[in-house]
């Protein structure tokens, strides 16, 4: 995109245009360029129209219902379409930033296409967003405009570690979300990200928000940061560093899965270590936002459960449970690891479909798809869960049960 293509999308032909188009489809969208460009519509324009079809396609695949009525107000560019914060994920920031009160100042430092300003700014902040992109700025100022935040949103095209506004702390809060990708490649090490997690954390502002990895070593969270970490439907979507205000009161990791909203801390661990016992009726696989927190010892006390390896984040326990912080299985069988004797058992069980999940195992997933030459007419699925005890591998063969609301 070029910032010719954005006074294109933002005049009235464009916004038009955008309005009208169908839902993109790949197969048809060289007819309709053709049949839109002999109406009358330039060539720049219908190249860029369909190039943000294409890229609001790709980001509902994302977001989810709960973004269709604003993404069709917003442009993106490719990244935003693969990165830019999901809306309800903007949202939950937001409140946390809503309680610094009506009018605060908010720096957005690398706000890409805007989302988190927008969020920022529906929660009655007054937000300055920077972008060290000049095209992607001018996205975000259109964004902001397009959502009627115009007023409270003001968007400047800087490098936020040369910006005396920035560096010199005369912001109420700040909210950062570094560039973790460069060429096309994931950056891993924090001190390489745009701009580095080490300058952000160091900045003078009390009241801060960092978007980071889920990965997130904890070594690189200090002692006076929450590290919160959200799920959305069973996949970890992002993590965060929050302090000062932001920060819940006394937590240092959070959880919280959406779309439920269920929330765990480390205030909800139990003050010594969760037992460990074999496998029984039932096995429970936590959220991986609970995993990445680090509080699978929590959802093991909220369900009277075990762990069956105190290194792996497994739970069992003799009855059902309905939760929204695990999948629950129900344990049929469960063996030491031997491709021979699985192989035999599930034919023997006429199991003809099988859902294969691992944690602490080697075991190449696909390879063993191929290996067990399952027979596709059998009736059966079943779940096999591959793990280990210490050091012995082990299959459950499962059924998975009805996840809670």
């Amino acid at each position: 995109m070029e910032l010719a293509d954005i006074a294109l999308l933002t005049g009235p032909d464009g916004r038009q245009l955008l309005a009208d188009l169908p839902p993109y489809d790949e197969r048809a969208a060289l007819a309709l360029g053709e049949r839109l460009r002999r109406a009358g519509h330039s060539r720049d324009l219908v190249t860029a129209a369909l190039t943000q079809s294409r890229l609001r396609t790709k980001a509902a695949h994302r977001w989810g219902s709960a973004g269709a009525d604003l993404l069709t107000r917003l442009l993106l560019t490719p990244d935003g379409a693969e990165q830019a914060t999901r809306p309800t994920v903007a949202a939950l920031r937001a409140e946390r930033y809503r309680q610094l009160g009506a009018g605060q100042q908010v720096a957005d430092l690398g706000c890409g296409v805007g989302l988190d300003a927008i969020a920022l700014a529906e929660a009655g902040l007054q937000v300055d967003a920077y972008d060290v992109d000049p095209v992607t700025a001018a996205v975000a100022a259109a964004n902001a405009a397009a959502t009627g935040h115009s007023e409270q949103i003001n968007v400047t095209w800087a490098d936020v570690t040369r910006s005396s506004d920035v560096t010199t702390g005369r912001y109420d809060a700040a909210f950062a979300d570094p560039a973790r990708r460069r060429d096309g490649r994931r950056l891993f090490r924090p001190e390489t990200w745009s701009p580095p997690l080490p300058w952000v954390l160091d900045l003078p502002m009390v009241n801060l928000g960092v978007k980071v990895a889920p990965g997130l070593g904890h070594d690189h969270v200090r002692s006076d940061t929450e590290f919160a970490v959200i799920s959305d439907s069973g996949d970890v979507v992002e993590a965060a560093l929050y302090r000062g205000s932001l920060r819940d009161v006394g937590v240092t990791r959070s959880a919280m899965l959406l779309p439920a909203k269920a929330h765990l801390s480390d205030a909800d661990l139990p003050t010594i270590p969760p037992p460990v016992n074999p496998v029984g009726q039932y096995l429970h696989e936590p959220d991986g936002a609970v995993i990445r927190a680090g509080l699978v010892a929590a959802v093991v006390d909220l369900v009277d459960g075990w762990l069956i390896d105190p290194h792996i984040a497994y739970i069992s326990s003799h009855s059902a449970v309905v939760s929204p912080f695990v999948s629950s299985y129900r344990v049929i069988d469960v063996f030491p690891f031997a491709l021979k004797r699985l192989r035999a058992y599930l034919r023997a069980e006429s199991v003809g479909r099988v859902v294969i999940k691992k944690r602490g195992s080697a075991i190449d997933v696909d390879e063993l798809h191929r290996s067990l030459r399952l027979d596709r007419s059998a009736s059966e699925q079943r779940t096999l869960v591959l793990t280990r005890i210490g050091d012995d591998p082990i299959v459950a063969i499962c059924e998975r049960l009805r996840s809670a609301a």
